[in-house]
């Protein structure tokens, strides 16, 4: 069965108090660098995979989205995003990103916020991606950084006198679960290498066009001193590809 932490009512309640989750797109250190990456989308059908409280949805559809989908694997996240979309004409689906069916070509946009690194198989994502998009259409995600998530506890180590010191990596090529905290909870995310996050999108027909090492923005790490940590090790990857003519495919 597939884990969805965020239908847990104590998980839950906890995300929702964390400063991107009730701040939105604004609130969150790689939005400055992510909104950049996005297409336009005047007059595209979009896809958000893992959709969450639907911010991503809500700003495609405010930028001129002809439709919009989100999808999700937490009801408690989607009765959120319904709240927050008020009249906008977005549609939410309860499923997780494996479970989800669409046609061939549905799609001008695919959208991911930090969602990947709870699937285990990202070449089935690709695939799928692959298939619901138009020739030329835009994937962009964001996802957790190979770095942060190689050693599993997802936290740094500490002096005796309660100092950072740094940032744990270990096992970095042995890819798979790891046992992670976060928001106090144990959670499995699932550790992939760099190359095997960029090689797996060529192979699957996919050109890369864009790729950052997310970093908080200037306000930021003005705003909040302690941000400044964020600048010892990456967090996130932020990477956009189109989708390149079927004869590319699975030739790289």
């Amino acid at each position: 069965m597939k884990e969805n932490k965020y239908d847990d009512p104590v998980f839950f309640g906890q995300y929702k108090q964390m400063s991107r989750s009730s701040g939105g797109l604004a609130a969150a250190g790689e939005w400055h660098q992510f909104r950049k990456m996005l297409p336009d989308f005047t007059n595209k059908r979009v896809l958000d995979l893992g959709c969450g409280f639907g911010w991503h949805c809500i700003y495609a559809a405010d930028h001129g989205a002809a439709s919009v989908v989100g999808i999700d694997i937490s009801e408690k996240m989607l009765e959120t995003a319904r709240e927050k979309t008020g009249t906008r004409k977005i549609t939410y689906i309860n499923t997780a990103i494996e479970d989800a069916e669409f046609e061939p070509d549905s799609f001008d946009i695919v959208l991911s916020s930090l969602a990947f690194h709870y699937i285990p198989a990202f070449e089935n994502v690709c695939a799928r991606v692959y298939s619901w998009l138009e020739e030329s259409g835009v994937f962009v995600f964001s996802a957790e950084h190979p770095v942060f998530t190689a050693y599993g506890s997802q936290d740094w180590i500490y002096g005796p006198d309660g100092a950072i010191l740094h940032w744990p990596v270990d096992n970095y090529f042995s890819e798979g679960p790891r046992d992670a905290v976060f928001l106090g909870e144990h959670i499995t995310k699932y550790h992939r290498t760099l190359t095997a996050y960029l090689h797996t999108l060529i192979s699957n027909g996919f050109i890369i066009t864009d790729f950052v090492e997310a970093e908080p923005s200037s306000d930021m790490l003005e705003a909040d001193p302690a941000m400044k940590d964020e600048l010892r090790r990456p967090m996130m990857i932020l990477v956009s590809a189109v989708k390149g003519p079927e004869r590319q495919k699975n030739k790289a």
